[in-house]
């Protein structure tokens, strides 16, 4: 069956130099393979602690490979319950089930079928709410709540599990296409065909509630649900890449804010908004971006381009010629794997294997002349691996080489992705929609969204496709409590624009395509928005700096959920992103297995959130650097968080009492990346990564205390700064793998603010500034700290325990 192909709870094997639990940082061979098992113990202590709802946290056991080999530990914990604990619905409650008749009543006994009429009779209703049976509710259209629906109810009946999903359900009868040959890929054929009709398109295919994955190459023998860490790919050396066609879209307008009141000084580091409209920026709706600007700064920094086309060498796509690639989609990293972009084939040379690229590109924020890394799917000459599909557009056929022995179960629910969003609730901000819920509800089969439009939020490497298959805009107190997210194929939860106290609490996120959450606010910067129809943007581009008016979310609550195997197929995704929005709380929450960072603060806009309490772990499972948590600071904003007024200064984030693992990445738990400033790093168990604390391009304020570094490379790595905005560095404990205490600003004007720290090495010495740290101390710097040698594991362990109260 697909389902035994998939396997959501294995745990991709990482590339490294190590034999344990997936470590790919560079010194995972300095890592003691007992503390590692240690910690992973503690790790799953502390998750079942955050989330006793999940009893034995199966899917966290074996994420953390608690299963062995070289590391075993008994599952513990009763079974999971459900965090949904209803209330007898009201009297007057509308009804929904599966099996209802929109002729019906709406009574328990006379149940509706339609959502949306159960909704709209609702918000009319003294009792303003809809009761939905157990079942699959299956969508014709999405469901669209606005203002006039305030304080409406959606909530599970009692006992039962209520299925929303955008899918369509699919009448198929299977005959053999191609049964019991042997083919190229060594596999034995057992291809069957349907013909289906009602559809257009299958983007995706869920056969039993489970994905089966696109025709593709290479193949992947663990299915779409199971990543292949960095294979999976054809390597960006067997292709040669079309270059960009920087005159495609025509010339690029630019604009930089420099109004004096809006400047934010920074030793010449993003003092100034800036953007670029048009040119190659053209490929994203709206047309702007920082990287299109007349000078982007940072990390490998030009302006955005991508390459226009690509002739894989001999033998890359064994299977080429095609007779047909006019559906294929290329998927290509952009070199260094930051994010991988989508490219529809807007032309193919079968005799030169020239593919050029049509719609696509968009999918991040980076450009780069060539490719990296590539596949190709929905290719029907590719179908040749167990659990592919391919839908034949022309003929209206769907072929699936079914993952088991004859002919696929006749019972099968067979069920394609459709709607793009489930639940919209919009309204506006002078007329929000407000106190609308949904309780133990689950979300499924929305369609995949990355060849939408996508739009760069601001000036960090993310693009995002506002959309969701839950979407809220112009709301206030809005609640998704004790819901779950399975199988949905873009974002799982968009919170756009205006929306103040938004909250996911209690929810399970699993098998999603791209961002589990995402909060993506506006300022005007180009004259229309897809995101806001219809609304004049007025001042733009000059109020693109300003965000004062409040068209941003503030206030965003996710808080006791769980996610896991995230950006499936948006590889420049994470459980939560985040742009030109502010005060987000971020608690309680066990997110694992995503490609990319896991927690994204896309720009500095406002400030004032809290990441606390939450554990997470192997991130950047697909990708090159960051880890847990990634921030930027690129772009300057004008907002009132700080204080009340408008001031081009961020309120304070502060991060702590969390429990990161950077397993996968080789840099840091916590990655403050170019220009980054106004952190408070402390109290969290921060475990393996290249180095405890990073600053830089600009980078300031940005303060490290009171937290445990387990087995990281070295203390810190930090840019200078300006006098009164030095980084702190205090009161850490710090297991080291090598012997320097890092780099930083030994003097000058602006020296780091080291002080208190106990540090551990192998040797029980350490250097700091080209000095021992007794001759350190000496000069009256970097008092009060102490090295040691390596302490026990269970001493290790014994801190984290204390810090986190687990």
């Amino acid at each position: 069956r697909i389902a035994m192909m998939i396997v959501g709870l294995s745990v991709a094997t990482a590339a490294g130099s190590s034999n344990k639990w997936p470590i790919r940082a560079p010194h995972a061979d300095k890592v003691p393979a007992s503390f590692d098992c240690e910690m992973r113990k503690a790790a799953y202590d502390y998750g079942r602690k955050l989330l006793p709802r999940l009893g034995s946290f199966e899917s966290l056991y074996y994420a953390l490979g608690l299963n062995g080999p070289g590391c075993t530990a008994p599952m513990r914990g009763a079974d999971a319950t459900s965090p949904f604990q209803p209330e007898p619905a009201p009297s007057g409650s509308i009804f929904v089930s599966p099996a209802g008749d929109d002729e019906g009543a709406g009574t328990e006994a006379t149940p509706l079928r339609s959502i949306q009429l159960a909704c709209d009779r609702a918000a009319a209703s003294a009792a303003r709410t809809v009761v939905l049976r157990g079942g699959t509710h299956f969508l014709s259209s999405t469901i669209t709540l606005n203002a006039s629906h305030s304080n409406l109810r959606v909530m599970a009946h009692p006992g039962e599990v209520p299925v929303v999903s955008g899918g369509v359900e699919l009448k198929v009868a299977w005959r053999p296409h191609d049964v019991g040959r042997r083919n190229a890929a060594n596999e034995t054929t057992n291809v069957w065909v349907a013909d289906v009709s009602g559809v257009d398109d299958i983007p995706g295919l869920q056969i039993d509630g489970v994905r089966a994955t696109r025709a593709r190459y290479p193949n992947l023998p663990g299915g779409i649900e199971v990543s292949p860490g960095y294979g999976g790919m054809v390597s960006e050396k067997d292709a040669d890449w079309t270059p960009p066609d920087f005159n495609k879209f025509g010339p690029v307008q630019f604009y930089t804010d420099n109004a004096s009141s809006h400047d934010r000084p920074n030793g010449g580091w993003f003092e100034h908004y800036m953007i670029g409209v048009g040119g190659l920026c053209s490929v994203y709706d709206p047309p702007v971006s920082y990287w299109c600007s007349r000078h982007p700064s940072g990390g490998g920094a030009f302006a955005f381009r991508t390459p226009s086309g690509v002739t894989p060498k001999s033998g890359a796509l064994p299977h080429a010629p095609y007779k047909d690639p006019s559906g294929a989609l290329f998927f290509v990293w952009r070199p260094a794997r930051w994010a991988n972009w989508m490219f529809e084939v807007g032309a193919y040379n079968a005799s030169s294997g020239n593919f050029t690229f049509g719609k696509g590109g968009n999918q991040g924020a980076r450009g780069e002349n060539r490719g990296g890394d590539f596949f190709v799917e929905n290719i029907y000459e590719e179908l040749d691996a167990p659990g592919e599909f391919f839908f034949d557009t022309k003929a209206k056929r769907l072929y699936l080489f079914y993952n088991g022995t004859g002919p696929p179960p006749a019972a099968a629910s067979v069920v394609a992705p459709s709607l793009r969003t489930l639940v919209n609730i919009s309204a506006s901000r002078w007329a929000p929609a407000r106190g609308i819920s949904h309780s133990g509800v689950t979300f499924r089969a929305a369609r995949y969204t990355y060849m939408d439009p996508h739009g760069v939020p601001s000036a960090g490497d993310w693009a995002l496709d506002r959309v969701g298959a839950v979407f809220l805009q112009g709301t206030e107190g809005v609640r998704f409590d004790a819901c779950s997210f399975e199988r949905v194929d873009g974002n799982a939860v968009m919170v756009s624009g205006y929306n103040r106290h938004a909250a996911i609490t209690n929810s399970d996120f699993a098998f999603v395509g791209g961002n589990a959450v995402a909060a993506w606010g506006y300022t005007n910067e180009t004259a229309s928005d897809p995101g806001r129809p219809g609304e004049r943007i007025e001042n733009y581009p000059h109020a693109g700096v300003d965000g004062t008016d409040g068209n941003h979310p503030r206030y965003t609550t996710v808080s006791g959920c769980s996610a896991r195997e995230v950006g499936l197929y948006e590889k420049q995704s994470s459980f939560f992103v985040q742009a030109k929005t502010a005060q987000s709380t971020v608690s309680g929450n066990v997110f694992f297995n995503g490609p990319r960072a896991g927690i994204n603060a896309n720009d500095g806009f406002g400030g004032g959130d809290e990441i606390s309490h939450n554990l997470v772990f192997s991130t950047c499972r697909e990708s090159g650097d960051h880890g847990p948590f990634n921030s930027w600071d690129r772009q300057p904003f004008l907002t009132t968080v700080r204080d009340g007024s408008a001031s081009m200064t961020m309120a304070w984030r502060e991060i702590h009492h969390n429990f990161f693992i950077d397993n996968y990445s080789p840099q840091e738990d916590v990655d403050n990346d170019d220009g980054s400033a106004y952190y408070k790093t402390h109290h969290n168990f921060l475990v393996y990564g290249g180095q405890g604390m990073k600053n830089d391009f600009g980078g300031h304020d940005n303060h490290h205390y009171s937290n445990v570094y387990a087995y990281v490379g070295r203390g810190l790595g930090v840019c200078s700064q300006r006098p009164g905005h030095e980084d702190r560095f205090y009161d850490n404990k710090l297991v080291l793998t090598g012997n320097d205490v890092g780099g930083f600003a030994c003097d000058g004007a602006a020296k780091t603010v080291v002080h208190d720290n106990e540090y551990f090495t192998a040797s029980g010495s350490i250097a700091e500034c080209k000095m021992s740290l007794p001759d350190w101390q000496k000069r009256g710097e970097d008092k009060g700290s102490t090295v040691a040698k390596l302490p026990a594991d269970k001493e290790i362990i014994g801190w984290a325990r204390k810090l986190l109260g687990f």
